[in-house]
């Protein structure tokens, strides 16, 4: 758990104090990230004895360093609360949509989590959503690898939010004025067209990025998870046996990928609207900046 603190930095010039970060923890975070993958890859490809055993250490390592990371950071109370909240929302959904397969909410919390807040934040509501959900669905060796898998989908979000694919909320000045323009940026109509043609042209095409972006990364999730039963589970690898796993899996990967766009076309605007604004309001830091 991270150390939490109360007295948070004062805001200089209004803007957020973004939390602190060990600079080794964030040259080895993308490291982490990319060996779990790396191990899947060269453990299928050489068939090693013992691969569920050894891929399932290297994911448990790549999260270490991301709670080991967030921990360095020392975030404030009112730092924690969000991810916190977010991810106990995207464990809910999915308890909440158990007698459903694969439709649940969490891949779209945790893009919502990493646009808004950043990519480690979005990393973090995918872990924590995971970790705590399977307390109802049950624990084994596939939580660390949902954790991880859905971790990345926010960490990724973060990082093309970063990049400005899927377009801004708003400016500190509009939010302060009551969040009339932030709503324009956020696809909510009001003020003058002719002012506000190319705001909203910016923001359909950051809608339709978050779509796009929300339904690929079902199937990332699907390819990591189908990659690991495959590796760890099945023997001899052959293509025969890649294509039973991963034909098994598309079907159940599509549906996952469908009811992604359709939860983020529901929340992803309302809710980064109204968690843009408590960002500004609490001065809450973004990890998009360290």
């Amino acid at each position: 758990m991270a150390a939490i603190r109360t007295d948070a930095p004062a805001a200089r010039n209004g803007s957020p104090a973004a939390p602190s970060c060990n600079p080794v923890i964030k040259i080895a975070e993308p490291i982490a990230l990319i060996a779990v993958p790396a191990t899947l890859l060269l453990c299928g490809f050489f068939q090693f004895n013992q691969t569920a055993l050894l891929t399932l250490v290297v994911a448990v390592v790549a999260l270490g360093v991301f709670f080991a990371g967030w921990e360095a950071s020392r975030p404030p109370l009112r730092q924690v609360m969000p991810t916190a909240v977010l991810g106990a929302l995207a464990a809910a959904g999915r308890i909440l949509f158990a007698p459903i397969p694969d439709v649940k909410p969490v891949t779209a919390i945790c893009i919502l989590a990493g646009v808004v807040f950043g990519r480690r934040s979005g990393f973090m509501v995918g872990a924590i959503a995971a970790l705590v959900s399977n307390f109802f669905f049950g624990q084994g060796p596939w939580t660390p690898w949902q954790m991880y898998s859905w971790g990345l989908v926010g960490y990724l979000a973060g990082v093309l939010a970063d990049a400005g694919v899927f377009g801004t909320c708003g400016q500190a000045g509009d939010l302060d004025r009551g969040g009339q323009a932030g709503d324009q940026v956020c696809g909510q109509a009001g003020g003058s067209l002719g002012q506000n043609a190319g705001r909203g042209h910016q923001s359909n095409k950051g809608r339709f990025a978050v779509y796009v972006f929300g339904f690929l990364s079902c199937y990332l999730y699907g390819l990591i998870m189908n990659t690991w039963t495959l590796v760890g589970f099945v023997h001899p690898i052959t293509w025969q046996t890649a294509l039973v796993v991963y034909g098994a899996g598309f079907p159940l990967d599509t549906v996952h990928a469908i009811a992604t766009v359709v939860f983020l076309g529901l929340i992803f605007i309302p809710w980064r609207r109204k968690l843009e604004r408590i960002k500004r309001k609490h001065a809450l830091g973004s990890d998009r900046s360290v």
